[in-house]
């Protein structure tokens, strides 16, 4: 087995985009993609929608949720909102592919993931934390601890390529996240970097979990292509 490190990661920066169209685009690229195709970090900003994991429950869509369009998805998880003023970066990577140190499985990409996310609120002051067996990352202390800033939701298929990705509120509208139970949690609090009183401009945290993402992941970085 070849030992030749892969090429580095490409980050792309999609600007604000639809949904649907940026799902059949990871999709499609995931079809597409070869053994020597390198791993890429899609980095967008979407208009309102909720989007329902696999297992997710309509339930979860509470009242008022129907002036936001609904979108089915394949990744795991249950409901979630993104919107504008929120960091969302797609994770398009092969974990079986030879890295410095070794193949990722699931559990250590999402702990890396969360990680990268948790390094990114300390650059800030913020404390987060994980919660065992409820993905994503929470408010460790104050007033607003237990309260969730961050969401991961992916899709791993069976030749170990990812797809979907991760999401950081910065300054956002939080209104429609009352209007559902966030990621089937009834009555979780869901809270942006702007509540916990710090709002640095999108581009900043964008670019910041990015940097923490190709370093925590081992991925390298091409130069940022449009």
């Amino acid at each position: 087995m070849s030992t030749t490190r892969p090429e580095p990661a490409v980050i792309r920066h999609l600007g604000q985009a639809d949904y649907e169209p940026t799902f059949a685009a990871m999709r499609a690229f995931t079809d597409a993609r070869t053994a020597d195709t390198p791993d890429e970090l899609w980095i967008v900003e979407h208009p309102p929608v909720f989007t329902l994991g696999l297992g997710a429950d309509r339930g979860h869509l509470l009242a008022g949720a129907a002036r936001i369009p609904v979108v089915q998805t394949d990744r795991g998880g249950e409901v979630t909102y993104h919107g504008p003023g929120q960091v969302v970066i797609y994770l398009l990577m092969d974990l079986r592919r030879n890295k410095p140190g070794g193949k990722l499985y699931a559990r250590q990409f999402v702990h890396k993931i969360e990680q990268a996310i948790i390094n990114v609120l300390a650059a800030y002051n913020l404390a987060g934390e994980r919660v065992e067996g409820a993905p994503g990352i929470y408010i460790a202390d104050g007033p607003k601890r237990g309260a969730k800033i961050a969401a991961l939701g992916l899709k791993v298929r069976g030749n170990g390529c990812t797809y979907h990705g991760v999401s950081l509120n910065v300054a956002m509208d939080l209104a429609p996240f009352t209007w559902i139970n966030p990621c089937g949690y009834a009555g979780l609090e869901t809270v942006d970097m702007r509540t916990m009183g710090v709002a640095p401009p999108l581009a900043d945290v964008q670019r910041a979990l990015a940097n923490e993402l190709v370093a925590l992941l081992d991925v390298g970085a091409e130069a940022a292509v449009a």
